[in-house]
């Protein structure tokens, strides 16, 4: 059977809420990744250094060995240096949301003034603290990550020395973006790979395909693809794994996210194994965070095998993408 080996594989934008859905999935991506990225959205936010501190204990008491890195993240708000100085040592990033955009984000950011922001934003450049941002704006849906690269000229020219990850890109004009400023990288989710606004409303509506921001056109699609595959030195994976239980997925008031934490490699491996790029994968899924960051993850060994694997229809309360449906990838072993 063939078979490929990835080494450290990073998240670099996972979800992992809390309580029992923290410990229904957490252990999922600990298996398969050395280390992930924690969105700071819960409720209420993380947004203290004692919140920083109990949510990474919270998270290591859900998994259940020792060879996977929690890098937790802030939630932005105007912080002063001195804030800023004394968490440093225990985040890896701060995570900007616009007002009220996604899941949790109702206390973001709900004006985008460069002064306003500046003490904040020059103490984390001089520190050296990333910015992560969901880049989309109030508009209509579909414009709204396009209508934010406004904004990351106006954050990159600003702030230079400023590390800007555009999260979660989905569109060619983000792709566009990205060689722009030396300051601007991003993360790319699987199912953005994978899908387009047809394939989450062109026929029946396909909720477990629905997240924010929302899979674009056919051009967004091959846009991504082409850095993607090519493990393009200032992209990385990010999964932008978006748990929520079955009953507010399955709803008329359908919850914003796409589950795919317990079979990203395996798609992964699939998607590159289709464009004969699978040795650009280590790149996509390690090497590129680890320089992009600045950090050096446990070490773990992941070998894949080509072989066909059907996805489970539920991890506890949550529905992962393709559920029951055949992939062509399964994890083999990880060591």
């Amino acid at each position: 059977m063939k078979t490929h080996t990835l080494l450290m594989p990073l998240d670099m934008h996972l979800h992992l809420r809390d309580g029992v859905m923290l410990e229904t999935v957490a252990p999922l991506t600990a298996y398969s990744f050395s280390g992930a990225i924690i969105m700071p959205n819960l409720v209420p936010p993380v947004d203290t250094l004692e919140a920083v501190k109990s949510y990474k204990q919270r998270v290591m008491a859900a998994v259940p060995n020792d060879y996977f890195e929690p890098y937790m993240t802030l939630f932005y708000k105007n912080y002063d240096k001195a804030f800023l100085e004394s968490v440093v040592d225990e985040i890896t990033s701060i995570k900007l949301y616009p007002a009220g955009i996604t899941t949790n984000s109702e206390g973001g950011v709900s004006s985008f003034d460069i002064e306003e922001m500046r003490p904040t934003l020059e103490a984390m450049s001089e520190l050296n603290i990333p910015l992560s941002v969901h880049g989309e704006t109030d508009g209509f849906v579909m414009d709204r990550e396009a209508e934010f690269m406004s904004i990351y000229e106006l954050l990159a020219k600003n702030f230079p020395n400023l590390k800007i990850i555009m999260e979660h890109i989905t569109t060619k004009a983000a792709v566009d973006m990205l060689d722009k400023y030396d300051n601007l990288y991003a993360t790319i989710t699987v199912h953005h790979l994978l899908l387009t606004l047809d394939d989450v409303i062109g026929g029946m509506m396909m909720p477990h395909h629905f997240c924010k921001p929302i899979a674009k056109r056919p051009e967004d699609l091959d846009a991504l693809l082409s850095i993607a595959l090519e493990a393009h030195p200032k992209v990385m994976f990010g999964s932008d794994s978006a748990p929520h239980p079955q009953h507010k997925k399955e709803t008329s008031g359908c919850a914003a996210g796409v589950f795919t934490a317990p079979i990203a490699l395996q798609l992964l491996c699939e998607i590159f194994e289709q464009y004969d790029k699978l040795d650009n994968l280590q790149a996509f899924v390690s090497d590129n965070a680890q320089s992009i960051y600045g950090i050096c993850p446990e070490f773990k060994e992941v070998t894949l095998e080509k072989r066909t694997f059907v996805v489970p229809q539920n991890y506890g309360s949550v529905v992962p993408m393709y559920a029951g449906q055949a992939i062509a990838w399964a994890i083999e072993s990880v060591d």
